[in-house]
């Protein structure tokens, strides 16, 4: 799979200094609003995911979101090649400083190959929709022992016109100090990405672990859809 070249020509300079700092980065604009309606109506058709998460049933919120069964749409696989590659050597740089011995291959199909021989074998991106009054808790995406500590989360909806309300939300949560939140504003089409778990943040003795959150406020109105590209593949 060819990565999509519009990851090569984002200010990755930035993103990553942002990630680094707050754990979450914008990334600017990265799906037309015509691929943006084309996922979205991708919902309708059970036959490309492989399974329906009513959230209300779990207590993860309310709202319901889809994952994609394999073979992955190109779009979305394109994406999610291109921004692995260039993530996985933060990652490990996380990682070095956070104290743990994994490492992360050059290129995602060597990984997904890893979290497949462990019996991580099911596809993990996802389409995820709110109407009015619904929300998704703070949580964080674990589906095994290969965790990807970033993920990737791109709007298909606008929010000046189709719904107001649902922002996404980051917690990070400090040793002994009171939790910090940070909003994300996110155009139709723009994409963030934020830490999945567990990063180091730098401090006055060295590096520490905060531990992050994720979630969405509560739809005022309207009609909210999101693609989750998450890189690791689920048990």
């Amino acid at each position: 799979m060819k990565p999509n070249p519009i990851v090569s020509r984002l200010d990755w300079t930035r993103i990553l200094s942002e990630l680094d700092e707050f754990g979450v980065a914008p990334t600017g604009p990265l799906l037309d609003n015509e691929t943006c309606q084309a996922l979205r109506a991708l919902y309708d058709r059970d036959a490309q995911f492989r399974s329906r998460i009513v959230m209300q049933r779990h207590g993860f919120g309310a709202g319901e979101y889809k994952y994609f069964a394999n073979p992955l749409p190109e779009v979305i696989s394109g994406l999610r090649h291109g921004f692995y590659e260039h993530l996985a050597p933060f990652a490990n740089g996380w990682n070095e400083r956070m104290g743990l011995a994994r490492r992360y291959p050059c290129e995602l199909d060597a990984f997904l190959a890893e979290c497949h021989a462990d019996g991580q074998t099911r596809p993990t991106p996802l389409l995820l929709k709110y109407g009015a009054g619904d929300y998704n808790c703070l949580h964080q995406d674990v589906y095994g022992e290969h965790l990807f500590p970033v993920q990737l989360v791109i709007l298909l909806s606008d929010p000046q016109s189709e719904f107001a309300g649902g922002e996404f939300v980051m917690t990070e949560q400090r040793p002994r100090m009171q939790s910090r939140a940070e909003v994300v504003p996110l155009g139709i089409g723009h994409g963030a990405l934020f830490a999945v778990n567990d990063r180091p943040k730098a401090g006055s003795r060295g590096d520490y672990r905060v531990k992050m959150r994720h979630g969405v406020s509560r739809i005022r109105s309207g009609e909210r859809f999101t693609l989750g590209i998450i890189f690791h593949d689920a048990k």
